[in-house]
């Protein structure tokens, strides 16, 4: 599940959005009439009861998870539709993220909601492109058409996003990824499409202590294989741990044992 904390436990599982400050997120939805000083009430009667049934159980990670959950979700309540409230924005900033465009729209908002969240101390946002109504990157048939479309809706609002967080302090200290789990055969599938290919594919970065305008590595002349600098996932793993003060070969959470063997290394020559 690409919402589960996995090895960091469940505290950690992702809270999926929708941009629409009426009803961000069904269960952070205040329930009416009830006023938010009942609520109050109502939840720190609950935050009692749950912190009793933790102690019975003081290592269940799913209950301690279902607790902080409940907790998050009170939270939300205020926070969250005020935060994806983009009319807040002035029209330059949402033009800048081509919402002032129908192909450039969907997405804008998604980075532009992403930017709101960075200056509120989000520390990680995971957003999802050509899923669904949109097309999909997955494109084993009609590939030039399919890839052209999805390409139109994220060029402007991810140069957007990009500018933005630059003038506003933020970039140094957010690192952008625009990443896929594999790219596309160089030969064709289908006549006009491609299929699944890990052997030699591109990740870009922005941001964070990584250096612009630099391009790391390169395939055979086919496409086909990485052949100067190949790296694997891991490696990419282990570089935005590092930046962001993290030693991959010595993170680890109390009581959950590390399965993999390869902890990846730091991929220097991208650092700025």
């Amino acid at each position: 599940d690409k919402r589960d904390g996995h090895y960091l436990g469940p505290a950690y599982d992702a809270v999926p959005l929708k941009i629409d400050p009426k009803a961000p997120l069904d269960f952070a939805k205040p329930q009416r009439p009830i006023s938010m000083e009942r609520q109050k009430s109502v939840f720190d009667l609950v935050n009692k009861l749950n912190q009793m049934r933790s102690k019975v159980f003081p290592n269940d990670d799913k209950l301690e998870a279902r607790i902080q959950s409940y907790e998050l979700a009170y939270r939300m309540q205020s926070s969250v539709p005020n935060l994806l409230d983009l009319d807040q924005e002035p029209d330059h900033v949402r033009n800048m993220y081509g919402m002032d465009q129908d192909v450039t729209s969907p997405f804008g908002k998604q980075l532009l909601a992403a930017r709101r969240m960075v200056e509120k101390g989000v520390r990680f946002i995971q957003i999802m492109h050509g899923d669904g109504a949109a097309g999909a990157w997955d494109a084993h048939s009609g590939l030039k058409k399919n890839h052209e479309k999805l390409s139109a809706q994220v060029d402007k609002p991810i140069a957007g996003l990009l500018k933005d967080l630059k003038q506003r302090g933020l970039l140094n200290e957010t690192i952008v990824v625009f990443a896929t789990e594999f790219g596309r055969t160089p030969g064709s599938q289908s006549n006009d499409g491609r299929d699944h290919h890990p052997y030699g594919f591109s990740v870009w970065m922005a941001g964070g202590g990584i250096q612009g305008g630099l391009t790391h590595g390169a395939t055979d002349e086919l496409g086909f294989h990485a052949i100067e600098h190949p790296h694997y996932v891991t490696d990419v793993h282990a570089t935005l741990l590092h930046q962001l003060g993290l030693d991959a070969h010595r993170m680890e959470v109390p009581g959950h044992k590390r399965l993999e063997e390869d902890f990846g290394h730091v991929i220097k020559e991208i650092l700025a």
